[in-house]
């Protein structure tokens, strides 16, 4: 049998604080990059996204899940047509009371270029927003997403 080394409490002391500066590092590029795109706006002049918005989708920070979403819903072309949210709800595949704390966004593309742009850069999401969050995707360009209230 292998025996594994086990690492020492200073060890994973070190690693715990090399991996809390790289956080650190990665939320201060990511609030470089949001005031970029809030600055210069984040659709053109034709109100598609552009390429900045896009590219922040993708490396959203995995701290502010709700705040992805949040930011996508005001890029949305036909929000009123193609976005609703509700908290908790019935799960349509399990049957299973989802809990009130539990925001379910349903998201509708409306075959609108712009918007599967930004259905491409979430799925593209450097911090696996897209795992995290996907429930299902229907035919037309429907999509369903979960964020848990402490994500």
């Amino acid at each position: 049998m292998i025996e594994l080394a086990k690492p020492s409490k200073e060890e994973w002391q070190l690693a715990r604080e090399e991996w809390e500066e790289t956080n650190r590092q990665e939320i201060a590029k990511f609030e470089k990059q949001k005031n970029i795109v809030f600055e210069e706006g984040a659709l053109d002049d034709d109100g598609y996204p552009t390429d900045n918005a896009l590219e922040l989708i993708q490396n959203w920070h995995h701290s502010d899940i709700l705040g992805l979403f949040r930011f996508i819903e005001s890029i949305w072309h036909l929000r009123s047509w193609g976005w609703t949210e509700t908290d908790g709800g019935i799960d349509e595949w399990t049957n299973e009371t989802l809990p009130d704390t539990t925001k379910r966004f349903h998201i509708s593309t409306a075959g609108w270029s712009g918007n599967e742009s930004i259905i491409h850069a979430l799925k593209k999401s450097s911090c696996m927003i897209w795992s995290l969050t996907f429930v299902q995707e229907r035919r037309g360009g429907h999509y369903i997403f979960e964020v848990k209230n402490d994500a």
